[in-house]
This record gives C-alpha cells, structure tokens and sequence, in this order.
C-alpha cells in the first residue's frame, strides 16, 4: 500500500488541501472557506467544521477511508494568523505520524520557490514578506496586520483611495475618479459620508479589501492619483522582499517571488518588478508552484522524501 500525506493551505478567504501519495502525485484535494481565527466564541467550531471538511473530502476523493481519522505519514498545515492557538485543534482531526503546523507565508515560500533558498512576497488582503536562504536561516518583514501594518495589500490601497478622496472633500488634496467611484461602490453621497459607511459592520476588512480592484480599474484608466496609489504600493512591497534578502544574504543572487490578488495589477506588478531587482543580484518571477503545493512538498521533507508534487489539471500545484 502506499503512503499518503497531506499539505493544508489554511488562509483567510479559503482552505485547501491536497493528499498526495509516495512517488509525489496528486490523489486527491479539496477546498472549503476560511480558518484563520479561533479566538472568537464561535471560531472553534468553524474552524474545526472547515478543517474537517476539507480534508474529509479531499481523503474521500483520494479513496482513503473517512469512516475515521485519515492515517498519514506526514502532514504540514500552514495556517493564516499563525499556528499557536490551532496545533491543538488540528490532532482532532487528523492523524498523521509527523505533523507540522506553521504559518502561511512559510508554505507559500515553500510553493513559490519549490523549497529553494529565496524570498516570496504575499500581497492579499495584507501583506508579508518571508524567505530562507540556502543555510536554512529564514526571516521575514511585515505581516502586522491592517492596524500597525499589511503595507502595500489591499485594504492598505483601499485605505489610500479613501484617504485621496477625503483629501478632495476637504480641498487639499487633487480631484480623482476615485471620489465618485467609491461614492458609487458605497452608495454614499461624498467621501465623508463613505468613511462613515466604511465603519460599518456591513463593510468587513476583507470587502473594504475588494475596492483595491477599483483603484486598479481607475489607475488603469490613466488617474494619477490611483496611479500613485499603486505605485506606492509596489515600493512598500519590494521595500519588504529588500529587508528579507538583506538578514539573509550577504552575497549570491536570491530569486524574488510574489503571489496574492494585488499582484493582479499590471501597473503594480510592473513597478514591483523594477523595484525588487534594484536591488543587488537578483532575479524575480512568479511562482513555481501554490501554497498548497508547498504544504504538501514541506510534509515530503518531514518524511525524509525530495518529492514534488506533481502537477493535476484542475488545480494549481
């Protein structure tokens, strides 16, 4: 019989896992909602509910047996907001004789560089910057939350759209498209009156997040001040891939990678790549392979095996 072992991508908009056996194909995987907090009353629950679900479907799909317990050699789980408050939680539901629960921005490393030495950036919601070198030395930059962080991600751009379009309500800052267009996606009369309906509970940091499209739309369509928006967004980014590559390497050329919805944007996307090869040597492209996939390729190293997973049309490994 074969060895089977698992890789969960547990983030904030959505959970996937994929199984994959012995000699590194894909058996089975599927995908469910977020799990990334635990901490409110009702966290425990959702998060078990999610978690369990997703893998129970992604073992039935491989034809394990899900009457109980999948059994696995190994598993890696990199959780969104850390791994503390949920390696406890996640022995209840799977069984696995090596586990390893660690935070996201690790397997999206493990993913964008298929486990080489380098540095990936995260821009979603929020934003980080993580990377290990070639002496297993790792460091990180950013990953603070939107309160005292996230430079760079999409509530950030959204943050800054409201901002300009505050500043031209109050006349001090330039006329932009934005003003109406954030007027139009809030069904507010004027900035003022936006920032009010953007405290609201209807508008969770995640929905403000999807207004980071419309900036891009508007910057597309030649406004310099979303064009700035973004522009600034880029250099906050490479600002971070920069501090990562500088704690780890002192000479060698690191490759650069990024991954999240923001990177969406052509005009960021083509700054941060001016920007992170500035840079000293390096070289940036996008990823190899998705979080998942690194999970997956992270519970093959804790089994002692240099598999990668193989690809499956359907999903992005």
């Amino acid at each position: 019989m074969s060895d089977y072992f698992l890789g969960v991508d547990g983030g904030q908009s959505s959970t996937i896992a994929v199984i994959g056996d012995d000699h590194g194909r894909i058996a089975g995987w599927a995908s469910a909602g977020p799990c990334n907090h635990v901490g409110a009353a009702e966290g425990r629950a959702k998060f078990l509910r999610v978690m369990g679900e997703c893998c129970t479907q992604a073992a039935a799909r491989a034809g394990l047996p899900t009457q109980q317990k999948p059994r696995f050699k190994a598993a890696c789980l990199g959780m969104s907001g850390g791994p503390d408050d949920k390696a406890v939680l996640l022995a209840e539901l799977i069984d696995a004789e090596r586990m390893t629960v660690t935070h996201d921005a690790k397997i999206a490393w493990a993913g964008a560089t298929e486990g080489e030495p380098g540095v990936v950036v995260i821009a979603g919601t929020g934003s980080i910057a993580y990377g290990e070198n070639v002496h297993g030395e790792s460091a990180r930059a950013g990953g603070w939350g939107y309160i005292y962080g996230d430079e760079g991600g999409a509530f950030d751009i959204a943050r800054q759209a409201l901002r300009a379009a505050l500043r031209e309500f109050e006349g001090w800052g330039p006329r932009t498209a934005l003003t109406p267009a954030l007027a139009e996606l809030t069904g507010t009369v004027n900035a003022n009156d936006a920032l009010h309906r953007l405290y609201a509970a209807e508008w969770p940091r995640a929905r403000v997040a999807e207004l980071a499209m419309t900036v891009d739309r508007i910057a597309s369509e030649g406004d310099p001040v979303a064009t700035d928006i973004l522009r600034g967004a880029a250099q906050q980014l490479a600002i971070l891939a920069a501090s990562v590559r500088r704690q780890l390497w002192n000479e060698g050329t690191a490759r650069i990678s990024w991954i999240g919805g923001v990177f969406q944007s052509q005009i960021l996307l083509e700054r941060f790549r001016t920007l992170a090869l500035l840079e000293g040597d390096a070289e940036a492209g996008p990823p190899r392979r998705s979080p998942a996939a690194g999970a997956l390729l992270l519970a093959y190293r804790v089994a002692g095996l240099p598999l990668l997973p193989q690809p499956l049309h359907g999903i992005k490994t």
